[in-house]
């Protein structure tokens, strides 16, 4: 593939800690597969292969006190081909100067996870946070619907996050997994056609080709980015499954990276 690719759902972990941190991801869910060990080098090698420039690295802090660990890493791998996002977890009583700190340092994003950070999208306590993001001009990207490790409690589904995204119109918000992981009937009466940024992780798998096209055909082009979820995602073979669904040539191209450029770009110093 010629064109230039922008991968904005990955996840890696520092060398030392990758092969327990994957082990005991994956004794979480049985089912699951890895694609890569879950190191930087690893992720590096299968962007290689894919033909892919640049990813977005997602962190997340399961407890308070692995942001400073984490910041440290994303200072570390920051390069022109790893965007980190860092994470800042909610029940952190300094969460607010925390993600200004992460604005102040020059990083771009942040990573939420509802299920392993406790909470639910709407939550009251959950407010300040997404002020204060909306305030640094920090994109947020957040895993939405649910989650193969966890009950299917309903703490970011489709019309909460519509909700979330009018009570903050300016609030960056990336929803991932076509929208909400195994809640796509309900995306599609809630948030297609919605000016809400969705990257496609872990979807078109389990849509089809036929759904996938008519949802991703249904969305406006310029809020559709192209994610994998590495490890746990291929990325070679997401890229291929898009490309075997004949999408326009424009709308593909965004997909896969103008709209990420410019996303990037509007929070980018």
């Amino acid at each position: 593939m010629s064109e230039r690719i922008v991968d904005f759902h990955t996840h890696a972990f520092p060398d030392a800690l990758a092969g327990r941190a994957m082990k005991a991801l994956l004794d979480e869910a049985p089912g699951i597969r890895a694609y890569l060990d879950g190191t930087v080098g690893d992720l590096l090698h299968s962007m290689d292969r894919a033909g892919i420039e640049r990813s977005v690295v997602c962190c997340i802090a399961t407890k308070p006190e692995q942001y400073e660990p984490i910041l440290r890493w994303c200072r570390d791998i920051r390069c022109e081909r790893l965007i980190p996002f860092p994470s800042v977890h909610p029940a952190d009583p300094e969460a607010l100067a925390r993600i200004r700190q992460v604005r102040s340092e020059g990083f771009l994003g942040l990573k939420l996870h509802p299920f392993y950070q406790s909470f639910y999208a709407l939550e009251d306590r959950m407010l300040p946070y997404y002020d204060e993001v909306t305030r640094q001009n920090l994109l947020l990207v957040m895993h939405t619907g649910f989650d193969v490790a966890f009950p299917r409690e309903r703490r970011a589904d489709p019309q909460t996050l519509l909700d979330l995204t009018r009570a903050f119109p300016r609030l960056k918000l990336v929803a991932t997994h076509l929208g909400a992981w195994q809640q796509w009937d309900e995306v599609r009466r809630c948030l297609l056609g919605q000016p809400i940024h969705i990257e496609i992780s872990l979807a078109m798998e389990d849509l089809g080709p036929t759904v996938s096209r008519e949802m991703l055909l249904g969305h406006p082009q310029e809020y559709l980015l192209f994610g994998t979820d590495a490890p746990w995602g291929d990325q070679q073979a997401t890229l291929s499954l898009l490309q075997d669904l004949k999408l326009p040539s424009g709308r593909l191209s965004r997909m896969l990276s103008a709209n990420a450029d410019r996303l990037l770009g509007s929070v980018a110093e």
